[in-house]
């Protein structure tokens, strides 16, 4: 893979470990994060080798999100000047491209399990509600901040969190800005696990990742393109969608060896259960 100033990469057994790393203290998102993520995730995409993404923070933290000490320069300059068409299409294309990245994560083909262990900020809870699954540590800290900056959540969070927490828990979460932890992220279910430490966390993480990277990865992309697919659309617009994907993409030889396999297993566990007089 291309080299990358914030981000790092580890493949094992189809499982790639995307790892922030800053530059900015508590993996915070400055400029080189906001170029490279888009292109990190294309290149991704086109591996064919990588089955599951893992994605999680380097040190003592997820992310402590924007990045204010390298991005309010440019924000200033943007905006420093008169108001005018030019400064507000500028800004407006910078939000563009920072939120690329976080929807090119949510419309990769490979499924994407996000490991949050200490904070995870604004930027950052952004950033994981466009991953598929999300696990945490009972360290984990969380916060969808911007509203104490004058922000508006501009980085997806506002789209994808009320189809992860609904919509009465994200709004409380937005309007309030305030810090919860990890019991009360599992409670709103915007995480499916909580662990003790972050080393369990990042064990039971890549277990989960082998797991699916060990099943047929057509069967995944197809699963998770037919789920992204139906979110907001009526359950005969995704039935119809589903015929056709595997109408259309379904492996004939590898589903039947599957199945062959699966009917092998429940014939063997049945006869061992006869024998022992079950």
């Amino acid at each position: 893979m291309a080299s990358y100033q914030s981000l790092t990469f580890e493949l094992t057994e189809g499982v790639l470990t995307l790892t922030l790393l800053g530059p900015g203290k508590g993996n915070a998102m400055g400029p080189e994060f906001w170029d490279e993520l888009p292109r990190a995730v294309d290149e991704i995409n086109t591996m064919a080798n990588v089955r599951c993404i893992l994605l999680r923070g380097s040190g003592n933290h997820f992310s402590y999100g924007l990045d204010l000490n390298t991005m309010l320069p440019k924000l200033k300059t943007i905006l420093g000047g008169a108001i005018s068409a030019e400064s507000r299409l500028e800004l407006m294309n910078m939000i563009r491209q920072m939120q690329s990245g976080f929807q090119k994560l949510y419309e990769s083909p490979k499924p994407v399990i996000a490991a949050v262990h200490g904070w995870c900020i604004g930027g950052g809870l952004n950033l994981i509600s466009a991953a598929d699954i999300r696990l945490c540590s009972s360290n984990a800290n969380f916060s969808l901040r911007e509203a104490k900056l004058g922000i508006i959540p501009d980085l997806g969070g506002l789209q994808w969190l009320p189809k992860i927490i609904g919509e009465s828990y994200t709004r409380e979460l937005a309007f309030t800005a305030k810090d919860f932890d990890a019991a009360f992220a599992e409670k709103i279910r915007l995480v499916n696990h909580v662990y003790a430490s972050p080393d369990e966390l990042f064990d039971k993480a890549t277990e989960m990742a082998r797991q699916i990277a060990d099943l047929p990865q057509t069967t995944i992309q197809g699963i998770k393109q037919v789920l992204n697919y139906s979110a907001g659309k009526s359950v005969e617009d995704g039935l119809q969608y589903v015929a056709v994907w595997n109408s259309s993409q379904l492996q004939f030889q590898e589903s039947t060896e599957n199945l062959d396999d699966t009917l092998e297993k429940r014939k063997a566990e049945f006869d061992k259960k006869i024998s022992r007089g079950y």
